[in-house]
């Protein structure tokens, strides 16, 4: 095994780089998996929580989970995080999002309709939140493919050969990674999103199984490798 250049890290540190992270590259990272869910869904600002809330405490777990155990081996956990099951498990709770939509869409498609005088105009139905374990997986899927800012956390959690000073190395991290893409997807795509199903309710259908289709298409290309968050 070879040795780890020692490398020390504050809990303040580590918020400021999961905020520089969460302020880039996180936003790009994260819009093809979530874009979709909203897109889908409908949620306006009011109920952006439903989706953003379990998908982000699943970031918020996995960083922690890197963190403290970095720090309780003192050594680093790159090549665990690098294994195929970690692609396996974000792809496939991208995949069990996607059935969640496509389950609710058609049990709203056999739901009794009102009458034709009665259907004014279109409004979107946020309803009830889409899979939150199927999110929150998503979300510790997304936590756990190392980039360069998280690789220095991990190698300052092991320097430390502390779990909980590890621990809090990782939830510091997380908690600087969801702040920023918790507030643009909350006031900029969950309010385009609803907006968008407001003035094209005609095309929801479609809007719908495009979102599905595309899930799909992105769990599928993440398990096996194709796609790298």
């Amino acid at each position: 095994m070879m040795p780890i250049e020692p490398v020390t890290l504050s809990f303040g540190a580590a918020l400021l780089l999961g905020l520089s992270f969460g302020a880039g590259p996180c936003n790009i990272a994260c819009l093809p998996y979530l874009g979709p869910v909203f897109t889908a869904s409908g949620q306006g600002i009011r109920d952006s929580w439903r989706t953003l809330l379990p998908f982000s405490l699943g970031r918020l777990c996995g960083y922690a989970l890197l963190g403290g155990a970095a720090g309780w081996a003192g050594v680093l956990v790159q090549d665990w995080v690098q294994s195929p099951w970690v692609r396996w498990l974000l792809g496939g709770a991208t995949i069990l999002v996607a059935l969640s939509i496509l389950f609710r869409k058609n049990r709203h498609a056999c739901s009794p309709k009102k009458p034709r005088q009665q259907q004014v105009r279109f409004e979107p139905t946020p309803g009830k939140p889409l899979l939150p374990g199927g999110l929150f997986l998503m979300g510790t899927g997304m936590a756990l493919n190392p980039c360069a800012p998280l690789t220095t956390v991990i190698l300052a959690a092991a320097t430390t050969a502390s779990s909980l000073a590890g621990l809090s190395l990782g939830i510091g991290f997380g908690l600087g990674a969801v702040l920023v893409p918790t507030l643009i997807f909350t006031f900029g795509i969950a309010h385009f999103s609803k907006q968008l199903q407001l003035h094209l309710g005609r095309w929801r259908g479609a809007l719908e199984t495009s979102s599905v289709g595309l899930l799909i298409l992105m769990g599928i290309g993440t398990a096996s490798g194709w796609i790298t968050p």
